[in-house]
């Protein structure tokens, strides 16, 4: 499959994975849509992702979720469709927290701090575990503040071959890992 057509097949893992963490009482969970990096990538790519961000934030709406877009919305980039969700919104009757990054740069977030002290993503809780998918072991940026005592679990294959023991899994890994916050 080509890297533009990866991000069609995600949606649907997406909803599942949001469906199966509210299953299992996970309070707060986050998306990595795109970062300001990848907006360098062929134009095809680049509109892929941001066409499946839109479509991605229409089927999480449609879950009882409290939604939340986070990234540099006044660049160019960042689709038009997702403004209104750039402020925390419940959605049928709220619930789990969604965060979605989209257009998202660890630089734009932590230049927000010289202004007022926090992150543009202060509303985006500390967090435990991050899950990588496609072997890699590589942070991208995401959220450094928030990720700053996370334990990394890495899953082989590609997010569009997601399957609900992926997460099941690693749910299972973290339940064993030692959580010292850094001690």
């Amino acid at each position: 499959m080509n890297k533009k057509d990866g991000y069609e097949y995600g949606l649907g893992p997406g909803k599942r994975l949001l469906q199966l963490a509210k299953e299992n009482g996970i309070q707060e969970i986050t998306y990595y849509g795109f970062t300001k990096d990848n907006c360098q990538r062929p134009p095809e790519q680049f509109q892929a992702f941001q066409r499946a961000c839109v479509e991605a934030v229409d089927l999480l709406s449609q879950e009882g979720a409290d939604l939340l877009v986070m990234g540099d919305s006044r660049s160019r980039f960042f689709p038009q469709e997702l403004l209104p969700y750039t402020r925390r919104t419940p959605i049928h009757g709220g619930g789990i927290r969604v965060n979605f990054l989209v257009n998202y740069g660890w630089q734009w977030d932590l230049s927000h701090i010289q202004q007022d002290g926090y992150p543009y993503s202060r509303d985006i809780s500390r967090i435990d575990l991050i899950i990588r998918w496609g072997g890699m072991r590589r942070l991208s940026g995401f959220l450094p503040i928030q990720s700053v005592y996370a334990d990394f679990y890495v899953e082989d294959h590609l997010w569009p071959e997601y399957t609900d023991s992926d997460f099941l899994n690693a749910l299972e890994w973290y339940a064993h890992q030692d959580v010292t916050r850094g001690g």
